[in-house]
């Protein structure tokens, strides 16, 4: 524990790439291999389940503490993070532990999950005894399932490959999987991992996907991309993205966030594919010959069982847009445009409903393609995908084997105001930095109000934050714990890439992805938008 504690602290502590590296590098050089094993998972995107809710947590804290239950409100308040506010208000530890991560994950905390409080608090009363503040902060955000650190699954790659002394990228293949939460870390798995590369890495998959291939935003013209007869366009899906794989007679349906997701669609884990396939595409449900709303998804994505009611009115489909693996062949070597070749065959043969084949859009210019491009709304797309025709099937978002961009439409906007303020966390607990915005409706006795839809924390520059800060402290109308109400005064242009209809809501609706794009300063609180804009683009 304490030394992935260092590692964690020397990951959060800084902002320099070769820092990172050569953290993590000494660690797993230095760690035993059932202890990086799970240090492994965390650090490539795992979550841990929380084992203590946070009421024990707290409770357990103020009586180790032996503080008041407002006095450690007004800490978090100040520090804004829950596991550091406890690893600085404990007492210091009478006597130090070298138990090693591993151990701490399946003998201490995973035992805690379920238990009595009696015997929660006896368990945590003797880990504080035993931890610095360090250990501490790092044990509250594995029991309390908050753990995130600021390091990329790929440079956690290369650092592997380093000390493996083998491609980042066939790491990155081995990878996949890791952090599926049903198969526990262990020292045979992280040696596994780390052994040198053989000559047919490929037999030796199993269900394992392949790293997904991952888009750049497109910022510039796509004429500057040259002739429009060298790319593929494809439409946008808002989706999940998905891999089909097809081996042994078995199937498995992975998500790009390596989650393993065959039980929650049988529709598309049930298509039938020749061994040795594996298609990547989008996991959308589909009505009336076109994709439903994300919306619509969000009903399949949380249920590990499906009910036959939720299947006949959610019905899900894989929109095939690439083929990684025909005949047990590896064949992200090959083209773009050869791998759709081989991808028709495949979901034509198949005859699938549930299997449909993203559509090649055909222009032939630049400006032609903007045209089509703007009939993305209509058909309840994002915008297109361009995919270099002779562009190989990379990893993650590269470049060194062509390109794949995504030509976004821009986002819906509308102006509203600022009606709360709450601060941050962590290097952020001092400012406030997360708003709730409003925007104009008329009740029925003919009243105008500011009605909440939607809240939002990114967008803004250091700068901004600090000048919208100020002005939230000048207008604070009252305090509920970290929450503060201000006097409507501040309008901000914010924009997201989806609206859906939702009862949850006060106002009715439901946006995706918001996010401020500018502070309104030439527009006063009247001049926002109204509730009936918002319901408005619903269409």
């Amino acid at each position: 524990m304490r030394e992935f504690a260092r590692l964690y602290a020397e990951l959060d502590g800084t902002t320099s790439t070769n820092r990172k590296l050569d953290a993590l590098q000494h660690y797993f050089r230095t760690a035993p291999a059932v202890d990086a094993a799970w240090a492994l998972y965390f650090l490539a995107g795992g979550k841990p389940r929380q084992a203590v809710p946070t009421k024990l947590l707290r409770a357990d804290a103020v009586a180790c503490a032996g503080i008041d239950e407002w006095l450690f409100d007004e800490c978090y308040h100040a520090v804004g993070d829950l596991a550091e506010t406890i690893a600085l208000i404990l007492p210091p530890p009478r006597q130090s532990s070298d138990i090693g991560l591993a151990v701490w994950m399946t003998e201490r905390i995973a035992p805690l999950r379920g238990a009595a409080p009696e015997a929660i608090h006896a368990a945590l009363s003797g880990f504080w005894n035993e931890l610095d503040s360090r250990e501490r902060f790092l044990l509250v955000k594995l029991i309390g399932g908050g753990f995130r650190v600021g390091v990329s699954k790929l440079l956690v790659t290369r650092a592997l490959g380093i000390i493996a002394g083998i491609d980042s990228k066939v790491i990155a293949q081995r990878l996949m999987g890791w952090t599926d939460g049903t198969i526990r870390p262990t020292s045979a798995r992280f040696e596994q991992l780390t052994r040198a590369q053989t000559e047919d890495e490929h037999a030796q998959r199993g269900g394992q996907p392949y790293p997904f291939f991952l888009a750049h935003p497109l910022q510039a013209e796509p004429a500057t991309l040259g002739e429009v007869g060298a790319w593929q366009a494809e439409w946008k899906y808002d989706g999940i993205r998905a891999q089909l794989v097809r081996r042994d007679g078995q199937a498995w349906l992975w998500s790009r966030g390596e989650e393993l997701i065959t039980d929650r669609f049988p529709e598309i884990s049930g298509i039938a594919l020749p061994n040795g396939c594996v298609i990547d595409g989008e996991i959308l449900i589909w009505r009336d010959d076109a994709p439903a709303s994300f919306a619509d998804l969000q009903t399949r994505i949380g249920r590990k069982t499906v009910s036959a009611k939720l299947l006949a009115e959610h019905p899900a489909v894989l929109v095939a847009y690439d083929l990684l693996e025909h005949e047990g062949a590896d064949l992200r070597d090959m083209a773009q445009s050869a791998r759709r070749a081989l991808l028709e065959k495949v979901v034509a043969a198949s005859g699938a409903p549930a299997l449909k084949l993203a559509p090649v859009i055909q222009a032939e210019s630049w400006n032609a393609l903007a045209v089509i491009r703007e009939e993305s709304r209509s058909r309840g797309v994002e915008g297109m995908m361009l995919k270099a025709a002779e562009a190989r099937y990379g990893v993650g978002r590269t470049k060194d084997v062509g390109t794949w961009w995504k030509w976004k439409i821009d986002p819906y906007t509308v102006d509203a105001v600022l009606i709360y303020a709450q601060s941050g966390h962590g290097r952020r607990a001092s400012l406030y930095t997360d708003y709730t915005f409003a925007v104009w409706d008329v009740d029925a006795e003919g009243v105008r109000r500011l009605v909440p839809f939607t809240k939002a924390y990114s967008g803004l520059t250091d700068a901004e934050i600090a000048q919208v800060d100020a002005k939230i402290r000048k207008t604070t109308i009252e305090k509920f714990g970290p929450v503060r109400s201000v006097k409507p005064s501040m309008v901000f242009e914010i924009g997201f890439e989806g609206i859906a209809r939702s009862s949850r809501h006060k106002a009715g609706v439901a946006v995706r992805f918001p996010r401020m794009l500018r502070i309104r300063d030439d527009k006063g609180i009247d001049d926002a938008d109204t509730l009936a804009t918002l319901k408005g683009m619903l269409a």
